[in-house]
């Protein structure tokens, strides 16, 4: 396909594996059993799942954790998978291509006349295979603030609608940078050539043939399901728990991007069909397909830390996946990051093995130091550290990140509503729509119309303003205008947060007063 640069390494493309008979070597349960102590230790993780393939049979599961109730996690409790979704979006769009209902070259606009981007020339020139790599101009997570933090008011019509006013950091299909927004159009996308939602889609297409059975989407009752983990976010140190407000799950905006959730035994089903198709997998998906999904289009940037731990010398994103090699071995992965769940899926195609991860926590570091000691017991197994020595380097890493980049704010005091008469009233970004800076009694407070969770008061640091939100939300500096009717800008506070906090894309103009 000619719609985007392929990054190729001695035309590297993967084989699929092909199921065979021979009995798998067993991964020592000995071996394994010390590495998610010592993780579940060091990070005080209150639920964690996790499998282990090798030679394309199951040989190792684990779960640890107990569930609202009290009872006990199993490997058919439910995670939110979050980005992991990705690939399956894209195995959806795949299921599509295969039964002639639309082309990866096909224009974007074949299927949603209304999409638009900044540049007339990409609105018109993007492809469905575009959505799905991380090519397309626009910033790191650029349009996150209509997906996060939930719940919001936000659609996916409203990303749509959104997309034409974020401005892009790059030209189209020169660089990397990820993003979300573009998943949310694929799902549109596929809804409009299926003929019907995302959801039931994805359940027809990509659940029900795969006989993924407790994975959801979309509208589901949590107490007819049962045995769905909470997420955990960290409060003064510790995990605490986010309850589900309500018995019925309705579909989020960002369900294509990030919505799905599934059990262990979910997603060993999944990771298996990709490792040793049977025969019917592969008419459900054509070898045609899946290598179409694990091309890398886009060559992404080799960090300092994945060179040195891996010896990572190329690194590629295809469609809902991530193409490297670890310690000379191929690799397909993809990790998944949402409020209170973390995740990750690694697979070694020409071995036959991988793994899959499920915490109910924010939980980065342990997902990177599990994710590197169950890798090597493939790839390297006498270059393996023990646990404590990556954790200690990410400590020390994230601790100098702090000292060198965080301002200190402990100065801030509460802005008032004398000091910043003059920019109080209804603003306006035209992709993130409505806030409000208003007075409330002494104090100035900021609040975001359709997503609640972004409101909190104005502080004053030095001669700096900056929102604390209610809730646990990433800090965000408030840039008021130097002159009257300039646009107001916010930053994140901690310039290493997360991307999706991506308040440096917008630009509010003020309407009228508050009233």
């Amino acid at each position: 396909m000619g719609h985007v640069a392929r990054f190729v390494l001695c035309a590297f493309a993967l084989a699929l594996p092909v199921a065979h008979a021979s009995a798998p070597e067993p991964a020592a349960r000995a071996d394994i059993d010390p590495l998610i102590d010592a993780v579940v230790a060091r990070y005080h993780l209150p639920g964690i799942a996790v499998g282990v393939i090798d030679d394309g049979k199951v040989v190792y599961t684990r779960t640890e954790g107990k569930l609202a109730s009290g009872q006990p996690m199993d490997a058919d409790t439910l995670f939110g998978i979050a980005s992991n979704s990705k690939a399956m979006t894209s195995t959806l769009l795949a299921r599509l291509v295969q039964q002639g209902k639309l082309r990866w070259d096909d224009p974007v606009r074949k299927y949603m006349p209304s999409f638009r981007m900044a540049d007339a020339w990409v609105t018109a020139n993007m492809q469905v295979g575009d959505l799905l790599v991380h090519h397309s101009g626009l910033p790191e997570g650029a349009g996150d603030l209509m997906l996060w933090p939930t719940p919001n008011q936000f659609t996916p019509a409203d990303v749509v609608a959104g997309l034409q006013y974020l401005k892009p950091s790059y030209s189209f299909r020169a660089g990397y940078a990820y993003d979300n927004t573009l998943y949310i159009v694929a799902g549109e996308v596929a809804a409009a050539a299926g003929g019907t939602t995302y959801p039931a889609l994805l359940r027809r297409e990509v659940f029900q043939p795969l006989g993924m059975s407790r994975c959801q989407i979309g509208t589901w009752n949590r107490d007819d399901v049962g045995n769905v983990a909470d997420p955990h976010v960290l409060h003064d140190g510790r995990f605490v728990a986010e309850p589900a407000d309500g018995s019925i799950v309705h579909p989020a905006t960002m369900d294509s991007a990030g919505g799905v959730r599934c059990s262990l035994n979910d997603m060993l089903t999944w990771a298996t069909n990709w490792l040793v198709p049977t025969p019917a997998q592969l008419a459900w998906l054509t070898p045609e397909q899946r290598r179409k999904e694990w091309t890398p289009y886009t060559p992404m940037p080799i960090s300092a830390r994945r060179r040195a731990w891996d010896g990572t010398l190329f690194y590629g994103y295809g469609y809902g996946w991530r193409i490297a090699d670890v310690d000379g071995q191929i690799t397909v992965s993809h990790t998944g990051t949402l409020s209170g769940m973390y995740s990750a899926m690694v697979l070694l195609p020409f071995r036959k093995s991988g793994f899959v991860v499920l915490i109910n926590a924010d939980a980065e570091e342990a997902r990177s130091v599990l994710i590197e000691v169950l890798a090597k017991h493939f790839t390297a197994p006498g270059k393996a550290r023990s646990v404590a020595s990556y954790a200690d380097e990410l400590d020390h890493e994230n601790q100098q990140k702090r000292t060198s980049h965080v301002p200190d704010t402990s100065s801030r005091k509460a802005a008032t509503p004398a000091e910043l008469a003059a920019q109080l009233g209804v603003w306006r970004d035209p992709w993130f729509g409505e806030a409000r800076l208003c007075a409330q009694g002494d104090t100035v407070r900021f609040a975001s119309v359709k997503s609640p969770r972004l409101s909190g008061q104005v502080m004053r640091v030095g001669d700096r303003y900056l929102v604390q939100w209610d809730n646990d939300e990433v800090e965000a500096w408030l840039r008021l205008p130097a002159q009257p009717g300039g646009a107001m800008h916010m930053a994140k506070v901690d310039p290493d947060a997360d991307f999706s906090s991506d308040y440096e894309d917008l630009a509010f103009n003020r309407e009228h007063a508050c009233h």
